[in-house]
């Protein structure tokens, strides 16, 4: 069955037959786009999910379909959660844990992408400190709540083959300063952050894996200059000019059903063992990929082991705790 959809698989195709009655699952960003989608794809198969969302005036308001359609036992609950401080995330992983409802999914989904330079509440890089380090911590944070049998899914991105982390300078305090070489940044993190929480968790039964939606037009560009939507208009011209000289179809936009189709399969579907500390992309595992500028694959650097161990390592540096 894990092996049946693709690029153009959407959420509902994906979960079609799949009872979640009595599953719990925190899903961020749900007041927009991909987590509005797959908060309403879980809950309608029975899921109780608990959204995180920085406004919860308008993540009740995106939200509505999400509590109309979900299935009798499912639901949606919201809280608190602004990623660029990690006060609140603090406050919303020890109000989670006071709670003590253990979870069997975690998405992490929100995030920020391509933004002028900036900061976060706490002086970091702002897509690093944000879609990075505020998950970094608010997982690490409710990982005792995640029992045996539970996964960890961090949306990254195609993205991610537009820089590597960088260890000696995350905040370009030496380093030119570009959209999207920090958002290449911040989504190498992701699936590293994946891969090492994947390695020191699944003896306990619980696994992690990072994922690409796909290209989708959704909020999470809203940051982005001119400049910025030049570069990326110009990247998709060269990606499709590589793909076309492969023989491959040229690139196109998903629909936000189809963009959150392989965060639920990937939580949900596909065979843990499979994916776990895997990137994956269209309802597959991704293949690694060097030089030839195409759409798929995932660089070697996202997945190496001890670059994932000393990104922890610098992770917790920054944000001051040990897990």
């Amino acid at each position: 069955m894990a092996g049946l959809f693709g690029a153009t698989s959407t959420t509902d195709e994906v979960l079609e037959g799949v009872d979640l009655s009595g599953k719990r699952v925190l899903v961020t960003g749900v007041s927009a786009g991909l987590g509005v989608e797959t908060a309403r794809a879980l809950a309608a198969r029975g899921a109780q999910v608990v959204g995180a969302a920085r406004e919860l005036n308008k993540a009740k308001a995106a939200t509505g379909r999400v509590r109309d359609e979900a299935a009798k036992g499912g639901g949606l609950e919201l809280v608190e959660l602004d990623l660029a401080s990690l006060k609140s995330v603090r406050a919303c992983a020890d109000a989670l844990v006071a709670a003590g409802k253990p979870f069997d999914l975690v998405i992490a989904n929100a995030g920020v992408m391509a933004c002028p330079k900036g900061e976060t509440a706490d002086g970091f890089e702002t897509q690093f400190g944000t879609n990075h380090l505020g998950h970094f911590v608010l997982v690490n944070r409710i990982a005792s709540l995640m029992k045996r049998g539970s996964r960890l899914v961090n949306l990254s991105s195609a993205g991610h083959r537009f820089s590597d982390v960088d260890l000696e300078d995350p905040n370009f305090e030496r380093t030119r300063y570009t959209e999207f070489g920090a958002y290449g940044r911040s989504k190498t993190a992701n699936i590293l952050f994946a891969v090492e929480f994947d390695r020191r968790h699944k003896g306990d039964g619980v696994r992690a894996t990072a994922v690409h939606p796909g290209g989708i037009q959704t909020e999470l560009g809203r940051h982005m200059t001119a400049e910025a939507r030049q570069q990326l208009t110009d990247r998709l011209v060269q990606i499709n000019a590589a793909n076309a000289a492969a023989g491959l179809p040229p690139f196109t936009y998903k629909s936000i059903p189809q963009g959150a189709a392989t965060s639920v399969w990937a939580g949900v579907v596909a065979p843990v063992d499979q994916v776990g500390g895997r990137y994956c992309e269209d309802c597959h595992v991704a293949e690694l990929v060097e030089g030839a500028e195409l759409m798929g694959g995932v660089r070697a650097y996202a997945l190496d082991p001890d670059h994932a161990k000393a990104l922890w390592a610098k992770s917790e540096e920054m944000v001051g705790e040990r897990f």
